[in-house]
């Protein structure tokens, strides 16, 4: 279509030239009249020109402007740039609607919604933000956030880069409750904050501590109370009946398992609401290897497994010794209990560019895929049979995780059916203290 017109408009040139040309002939002032020609009809286009820079140049919105009207080729491009304004006219409308809906939604929202430039600057922020944060809008605008959140611990989260866990503080100056902040990254270096408050559940999880600290100390009492009786009439056994033998021998047995989940609670609990013990600076590596070897063999001698043991000489961790060796011997006891019989459990320790890493391997039955993200989890059980054969309480992982937490670390597990397992404990380098 725009190439018609344009050869049109050719022609009608052509046209012009030709016909002032003939007329130019006939008066004997062919030049004359060509150049008149020329001049009129650069005049014209050159007038045009001038009407729509004027429109371009108008400062009203795209609402209230109007194209100038127009023939020829000029009318085709008013009417072109006609349907682009009426297009982007409708794309803004449309744009514009989606921003108010976002901003209405966000609006209604709880959570703080904080949009940070690349420069680490506030660009915007919902209702939320004011009300959680103090954010003033649009005084605030184009400020710092860390100048307007002052924390350190917030500006070494922010900075950090680190996202994949949340932040939890209360903030002295802008709220007293507890928020959890949550970053992400988008666009070009942009950043994402969510806030939220986490006061009720923040009050719920020390309740819940001090609730399961409370009950098992409690417990401990009537179940020493129930365990010394027991041991009185277990060791009188012969002067009762025969028929109570077997019952008692079973309420001894689970007054023991009963006992022993009490004290593992007890220790989660301690674990959760006590920092690490300044008087337990350093555990060596070796030492507890070969301690947790001879316990494990002692304890489980029936079921005649090899060890295999390495590390690196004179290897030091900054930690409780006494809270690495019971995180060390819950998996190695694990290994014995779980992986059958006369199997062979690797014991090793190693240091790899950033971080120390103590795994404990068997050769054994393995465990199912679906069941290793839930592995630490109190009282969860692969399979809940084996609960009375083994003895175990079903925390023995939940405090492995908690201990290597308190000294910076994590659990990794690897396992496949009938191929065995492998439970690596990841520790950061600065918490090695020396090896040769």
């Amino acid at each position: 279509m725009f190439m018609k017109k344009w050869r049109g408009e050719f022609d009608f040139f052509l046209l012009i030239l030709l016909a002032s040309g003939f007329v130019g002939f006939l008066f004997d002032r062919t030049t004359f009249f060509i150049a008149s020609a020329l001049f009129f009809y650069s005049v014209y286009n050159i007038y045009q020109l001038k009407r729509l820079s004027e429109w371009a140049s108008e400062k009203q919105t795209i609402e209230e402007t109007s194209l100038p009207e127009g023939s020829g080729n000029w009318g085709t491009i008013f009417d072109s740039i006609y349907k682009l304004q009426k297009k982007q006219r409708s794309s803004s409308n449309y744009l514009k609607s989606l921003i108010n809906k976002a901003q209405e939604s966000s609006a209604a929202l709880e959570m703080a919604v904080v949009m940070i430039n690349e420069q680490g600057n506030l660009d915007w922020g919902n209702l939320a933000s004011e009300r959680l944060l103090g954010f003033k809008f649009p005084d605030d605008q184009n400020q710092a956030v860390t100048n307007l959140v002052r924390d350190p611990r917030f500006t070494a989260y922010f900075y950090g880069g680190n996202y994949t866990e949340t932040l939890q503080i209360s903030i002295e100056g802008i709220s007293e409750n507890v928020l959890e902040f949550q970053i992400t990254f988008f666009g070009k270096n942009e950043r994402l904050m969510l806030v939220r408050d986490v006061t009720q559940l923040h009050k719920l999880e020390s309740m819940r501590k001090d609730f399961v600290g409370n009950v098992s100390h409690e417990l401990g009492t009537p179940i020493t109370v129930i365990k010394g009786y027991l041991e009185s009439i277990i060791d009188n056994i012969d002067s009762v009946d025969a028929k109570w033998h077997n019952p008692i021998l079973q309420m001894e047995q689970q007054s023991n398992r009963m006992e022993a989940i009490v004290k593992d609670l007890l220790l989660l609990s301690t674990l959760e609401t006590r920092a690490i013990p300044g008087d337990e600076l350093s555990a060596d590596v070796p030492t507890l290897f070969r301690e947790i070897e001879e316990t494990t063999t002692k304890v489980m001698k029936d079921y005649k497994h090899r060890f295999t043991t390495s590390a690196p000489n004179q290897l030091k961790l900054r930690g409780s010794y006494n809270e690495l060796y019971s995180v060390i011997l819950n998996l190695v006891m694990n290994a014995a209990k779980y992986s059958g019989v006369n199997n062979t459990i690797q014991l090793s320790a190693r240091i790899e560019d950033d971080a120390v890493f103590i795994e404990v391997a068997d050769d054994g039955l393995g465990i199912g895929r679906e069941h290793l993200s839930r592995l630490t989890e109190r009282f969860y059980r692969v399979d809940k049979s084996r609960s009375s054969e083994t003895g175990g309480t079903g925390l023995g992982l939940a405090i492995v995780k908690h201990i290597l937490a308190r000294h910076d670390g994590e659990l990794n597990i690897q396992s496949r059916v009938g191929k065995g397992s492998r439970f690596s404990c990841e520790l950061p380098l600065y918490r090695v203290l020396n090896s040769t």
